[in-house]
């Protein structure tokens, strides 16, 4: 099941059917161990709209309210091998290889709900960057108590040459404005994402791609519970918590993004975020 999030109010897609739910606390919804459960109940005791109309992209919000944003690094072989080469020149790129390794995990804080933004909306690159790329990230959401019961798609926007310079600049190269976006939907299945789920990255220039990849998300090194249980150690989220899981999908050195740039995020089972550039 998909939860929408739009200027209208909460809609809940199941098979194509579609319920205008009449929870308006996006919060207090989202933050059940038992969402898919009622979820499920509320599609059996209600009827579907009889009349739908897709709503345009400029109606849909980022599937979020009061939670933070936080993000998972070094999680993919080719996220290490980027990091290490981008931070050579400082000394830092044992750093990446270490963490990739080793028993804890690269957590770090992403971004405020006010910051995010949401599908159709405008992602941001540094004025002070020179080197900028999108990170396309499988994103959970947890309750307050750690559960796991939705996924939705990330954009975890990079600055490459501040977090090159040195590693401990990472909260700038990672952490402004406009630099998450997250969406089209929360998606809540019966069960965990499939592991051989599909991200798929694309990025056009002038309605022309320029770049294309795509990695499935059993080439994590860790597992979601095991990045969930460092990060809950000794945070509490009374409003639950998004959490992206890393990239396996860098475009190459020679590669920034340019501002009008489209950036297109697909993760099987969980559908489309777009952004352009600003």
């Amino acid at each position: 099941m998909h939860l929408y999030k739009t200027r209208s109010g909460i809609v809940l897609s199941d098979q194509q059917q579609y319920y205008h739910l009449p929870i308006t606390d996006w919060d207090e919804l989202v933050n059940q161990d038992d969402l898919y459960t009622v979820l499920r109940q509320y599609t059996t005791q209600n009827t579907p709209s009889d009349e739908y109309q897709q709503w345009a992209e400029t109606d849909l919000l980022a599937p979020i309210g009061r939670q933070e944003v936080w993000a998972s690094g070094v999680t993919y072989l080719r996220s290490r091998d980027a990091r290490m080469e981008e931070s050579k020149k400082s000394g830092g790129d044992n750093f990446y290889d270490r963490v990739y390794d080793a028993e804890r995990p690269e957590l770090f804080f992403k971004s405020t709900a006010e910051r995010v933004v949401g599908p159709g909306d405008a992602v941001r690159i540094r004025a002070d960057s020179t080197w900028n790329v999108p990170e396309p990230e499988l994103t959970l959401f947890m309750t307050s108590s750690g559960a796991i019961v939705g996924y939705t798609c990330g954009n975890d926007m990079s600055s490459r040459s501040i977090e090159g310079e040195n590693p401990l600049y990472l909260p700038q190269a990672k952490t402004y404005d406009g630099s998450a976006a997250l969406g089209p939907c929360l998606y809540v299945p019966e069960s965990p994402i499939a592991p051989d789920s599909q991200i798929q990255l694309d990025i056009l220039r002038a309605g022309q791609p320029v770049f294309s990849n795509r990695i499935a998300i059993n080439q994590m090194k860790r597992q979601h519970n095991e990045l969930v249980s460092f990060l809950f150690r000794e945070c509490s989220f009374p409003n639950g918590c998004y959490l992206m899981t890393g990239t396996g999908i860098v475009p190459p050195d020679d590669f920034t993004l340019a501002s009008q740039d489209e950036v297109r995020i697909t993760i099987d089972g969980i559908g489309t975020l777009t952004n352009r550039v600003a």
